[in-house]
């Protein structure tokens, strides 16, 4: 019988945190819209929605590539060693505040990861858990402190079906969008979005700026007044705009 494959490559390059401090908070809107300005037109991850509502994260990409199965080379009891199980090793790379984005081909009888996966990943500082699939064991492991984004879950572990692990930390589709390993993840209520490291200082300064307008808008827009002068803002409304921002130190 055929070795398993193992493709792992070395720990994931990560952005400084304090990129990562300017991104928090600015939600998977913002990004969307501000990186489709910056030339990304469409950097949603389609397929996994929120399994955890409330739950917002920021912070680098884990991947996880998972394939077709073949019989020459994943073949009944091929597993027989836990250290060949090739999605643990994804989690062996964990530094606090990572995310783990694993393709998993949309399929919906594969629990990729489990419980005790799960509350291991935790343990070593992740976050959240985007997958174009399924966990297993999602009563336990709601209760862990992470954000979910899934198709959805099933009582099946991953080799019941046919899809495998196959490499770790490489180029992947996660619902048909590229994510390259230590991209930066925006992931909340309304779903997942995709930074490129390289264009990540410019939408903290694009996107901090459009949040702080935003929040002029918002209060106006409260208060009675135009969305034509407001949203977006009118010359007149931006002088407006800038004599509200003196008034509050800014």
């Amino acid at each position: 019988m055929a070795e398993t494959p193992l493709t792992t490559t070395p720990d994931i390059v990560r952005p400084p945190k304090e990129i990562i401090e300017g991104l928090r908070g600015i939600g998977s809107a913002l990004a969307a819209g501000e990186l489709s300005r910056l030339g990304i037109r469409d950097p949603q991850i389609r397929g996994p929605v929120p399994f955890s509502p409330g739950k917002s994260v920021v912070g680098p990409a884990l991947t996880l590539q998972f394939m077709p199965k073949r019989e020459d080379q994943y073949g009944e009891g091929e597993y027989v060693g836990p250290e060949r199980q090739l999605h643990r090793h994804v989690l062996y790379h964990t530094q606090p505040g990572d995310v783990v984005v694993v393709d998993a081909r949309a399929n919906m009888a594969s629990g990729v990861f489990g419980e005790m996966m799960l509350t291991y990943f935790m343990g070593k500082g992740g976050i959240g858990v985007v997958i174009d699939g399924c966990i297993r064991d999602f009563p336990h492991a709601k209760e862990l402190d992470l954000g979910y984004w899934l198709r959805g879950v099933t009582p099946n572990y991953h080799t019941q079906t046919d899809i495998v692990p196959f490499a770790v930390n490489v180029p992947i589709a996660c619902g048909d969008t590229l994510v390259m390993p230590g991209d930066i993840i925006v992931a909340d209520d309304d779903g997942v979005v995709v930074v490129p490291i390289k264009l990540a200082p410019e939408l903290v300064k694009r996107a901090s700026e459009h949040a702080e307008w935003e929040d002029f808008t918002r209060l106006r827009l409260s208060q009675g007044g135009e969305l034509v002068k407001y949203y977006p803002l009118s010359d007149e409304a931006r002088v407006e705009y800038e004599e509200w921002k003196k008034a509050q130190g800014k």
